[in-house]
């Protein structure tokens, strides 16, 4: 069961556009992440970087805040894997992490140290939904 927990909402970021992890301090590269309501939208800041890349189409992880809340119960262990129905996690032999949208299969690749900075964000409750806030009981 997941219920609201008003005391989670004070550690939530009030974030408007794409954000990072507090922990990716002034790094370049990164996992970004926007909320637009009912929709959560992932991205990988070294991407836009590339200037090889920036006259094609950057690729773009969306879905709901509900599939998002799951996907950070999962990634803190509240949850089984799987439970999201969305995303996956794929970690290579060097640790990166390639992040895959189930359907789509759009697919974004993290080093090590951007995953590790997420995961750490992830845990500290930088990523929780501002408007859906939860503990999984």
């Amino acid at each position: 069961m997941i219920e609201i927990s008003d005391a989670m909402h004070s550690a939530v970021p009030n974030q408007i556009g794409w954000f990072k992890s507090s922990l990716s301090s002034n790094a370049n590269q990164c996992v970004e992440v926007r909320f637009d309501d009912e929709r959560v939208s992932i991205r990988d800041s070294k991407y836009r970087r590339d200037p090889a890349n920036r006259t094609g189409r950057e690729p773009i992880i969306a879905v709901t805040a509900t599939q998002w809340v799951l996907w950070l119960d999962e990634l803190t262990g509240r949850v089984a894997v799987g439970a999201n129905g969305a995303l996956s996690v794929e970690t290579m032999p060097d640790g990166a992490v390639t992040l895959r949208a189930a359907g789509t299969g759009t697919a974004l690749r993290y080093t090590d140290p951007e995953w590790r900075a997420y995961l750490e964000g992830v845990h500290a409750g930088e990523f929780d939904h501002p408007d859906l806030a939860v503990i999984a009981t």
